[in-house]
């Protein structure tokens, strides 16, 4: 009956560690699905049917995308991994874990109809990345068409990032991106399915049959608890991460609530030699990353060991606390090329070892120096001693440290594209210097790195159009601010504007509620914009008309146009100085403007969900439940 019924299979995922899966699969999907199950046996062995997998299995079945929404462990990835094995089976589809957009267009094969990609923290894994939004934001029309063709795709994200990086994706292109259906909170748990999800990461779990029956009378309490996180309900199932836990109803719901914070406690409990396994996994040394991880076996050069003995560990000591720590602290994964890695079990833990970090002084200079380049612009951040920790822990760079940082940085920035190289990644590497500079630099790091860097002004200065979209500007004014741009700079930055203001059009100087605009109101002295206004109105207005036909020409029917956004900003700033004459001008040559562009396409194609499967609603997996009982009452049996 099993055998028979995918649908079913899809609908209740934990069948699949029931028998031999090759009665169920052919031989290509058996082996892929074998693979994703071996990567993580735990999250097989204790997962949960919840409504916010069978919303995604449906959206998945039905419109071949889904996007998974949530906090911080509360399950994203788990929900995905399931997907992908039930996407082998229901539809033979070949599994690729993709870690980027430009990784999943250059694996989309359009003669493959059924590909499955899986895509984890899509706009960045602790922090909003931009470059990593802006590629999607280019390569989209290529997901779009893989998706019309038949593959499926499964982005997670959290929260708070996704809602940094909305806007810069143009929903409003892509339907299927804002569409209720394919979206999916994960956080959206019933009473019953979190005390299943409880229930199970403890009978999975090694915590002693004693420890078990303390702490079942305050099982339900913890089940109750706000927010209630899938990974804290793991790590209460494991001796390693409750030692000196108090297992009462306060303690248990505590730890549930406030797992993230206690994790400084446990790694102070570590032995040396699990510290400096875990240390080397979180710095995983320059020029040997081939994998996302510690490779194994591990190849120590001067830099790990410089970390092995500030931790007071040896080689040894690290290679038997490697295989101690796993299944708890990290996971071994295997690549598809057989490579396999260590990598933290959660992002989560990897974030809670980041603060640990902060606290140990003779540590902190080794880990930062021994970080590979991407773990670097992605895992540290320069924000001050003042200023307040943002969502998402990175490891904070002490002043001691800024030149050294900002040294490596500068290095990285003035790389030039190999000959090789593809440009994408160049650019991308580019793109991921200035989200430093930009989201993750106080102002005593801004000036270390122009001493650093001092030709990076002329990078800054080459900012296009829309100016207030590009990072250039941005960083201009931060630079500005810091009190590090040169007079010479701010005035060819301005002299910039000024050719832009009429050639594209771009009207980004001009002060109003948007934040990228105060980048302007910083840059621009108030002779610099009267000079601007003059300059618009003797250069752009006559010639405004012959310019709308030019515009013209690439425009498109998008929602979101920036030489209609500038016209419209010339009129009201010009009204708004009573220039009643200029600003009507403008007004006309918008409306012109909009009538003749909205009647065109929009740059993307409309895209139409197909409809297929089944259309009835299994619900299939319910947890029968009896009022005169509770679900833990055989936890320690």
């Amino acid at each position: 009956m099993i055998a028979s019924h995918r649908g079913l299979r899809m609908f209740v995922p934990r069948v699949y560690g029931l028998g031999d899966l090759s009665q169920i699969l052919d031989e290509r999907a058996y082996a892929q699905a074998t693979l994703l199950m071996a990567s993580a046996p735990e999250q097989v062995a204790t997962f949960v049917v919840t409504s916010a997998y069978r919303k995604a299995a449906r959206a998945l079945r039905d419109h071949g995308f889904v996007l998974l929404l949530g906090d911080p462990a509360v399950g994203k990835s788990v929900i995905a991994l399931m997907l992908a094995i039930s996407a082998a089976d229901n539809w033979g589809c070949p599994a690729v874990k993709a870690r980027t957009s430009e990784d999943l267009v250059q694996r989309w094969n359009p003669h493959e109809r059924e590909q499955f990609f899986w895509l984890d923290d899509a706009f960045g894994a602790v922090r909003h990345e931009e470059h990593l939004t802006h590629a999607w934001a280019r390569d989209l029309p290529h997901v779009m068409s893989a998706i019309k063709n038949g593959a499926r795709v499964v982005l997670t994200s959290r929260s708070y990032i996704y809602n940094e990086a909305r806007p810069l994706l143009k929903t409003y292109a892509y339907p299927l991106l804002h569409e209720q259906h394919v979206t999916v909170d994960v956080a959206e748990l019933t009473r019953t399915e979190r005390q299943q999800i409880l229930y199970n990461h403890i009978a999975a779990g090694d915590q002693p049959n004693d420890v078990r029956t303390q702490m079942k009378p305050h099982l339900e309490a913890a089940s109750d608890a706000a927010p209630f996180r899938p990974e804290a309900a793991r790590r209460l199932g494991l001796a390693a991460f409750t030692r000196g836990l108090p297992l009462t109803r306060q303690g248990i719901t505590t730890f549930m609530v406030e797992a993230q914070q206690l994790l400084s406690d446990v790694y102070d409990q570590l032995d040396p030699h699990a510290q400096a396994a875990l240390a080397l996994t979180y710095a995983t040394a320059k020029g040997k990353k081939t994998v996302p991880g510690l490779p194994n076996p591990i190849d120590l050069d001067a830099a790990d060991r410089d970390i092995i003995e500030r931790a007071g560990s040896t080689p040894a000591g690290v290679s038997k606390a490697l295989g101690a720590v796993t299944g708890t602290f990290l996971r071994l994964t295997t690549s598809p090329e057989g490579q396999s890695y260590w990598t933290f079990h959660h992002p989560t833990l990897r974030e809670g070892f980041a603060a640990w970090l902060t606290t140990q002084p003779h540590l902190l200079p080794l880990i930062l120096m021994g970080m590979d380049d991407q773990a670097l612009l992605t895992r540290t951040d320069s924000p001050g001693r003042a200023s307040e920790q943002r969502q998402g822990t990175l490891l904070r760079v002490p002043p001691s440290l800024y030149r050294e940082v900002a040294r490596r940085i500068a290095v990285l920035r003035q790389q030039p594209r190999g000959r090789l190289e593809p440009w994408q990644r160049h650019y991308d590497r580019q793109q991921a210097v200035r989200a430093y500079l930009v989201h993750n630099s106080c102002d005593a790091f801004l000036r270390a790195y122009t001493q650093e860097d001092p030709q990076v002004y002329e990078e800054f200065l080459a900012f296009d159009s829309p100016a207030e979209h590009d990072s250039r500007t941005t960083l201009l004014g931060k630079l500005h601010q810091a009190g590090c741009l040169p007079e010479e700079i701010r005035q060819r930055a301005v002299a910039r504007m000024k050719e832009l203001a009429v050639s594209s059009p771009d009207a980004a100087w001009i002060e109003d509620e948007d934040w990228q605009k105060k980048v302007w109101s910083m840059l621009l002295t108030e002779k610099d914009r009267e000079e601007l206004f003059t300059h618009v109105r003797q250069d752009l207005l006559p010639r405004l008309w012959s310019l709308v036909d030019g515009w013209l020409k690439d425009a498109t029917g998008d929602d979101d146009d920036p030489v209609d956004t500038a016209l419209f900003w010339y009129s009201r700033a010009f009204e708004r100085r009573d220039d009643f004459d200029v600003a009507a001008d403008f007004d006309a040559a918008g409306e012109m403007y909009n009538d003749e562009r909205r009647s065109r396409p929009p740059s993307s194609s409309s895209w139409t969900p197909s409809s297929g499967g089944q259309s009835d609603d299994l619900r299939a997996g319910a947890t029968r439940t009896d009022s005169s009982r509770s679900l833990f009452d055989d936890i320690d049996h």
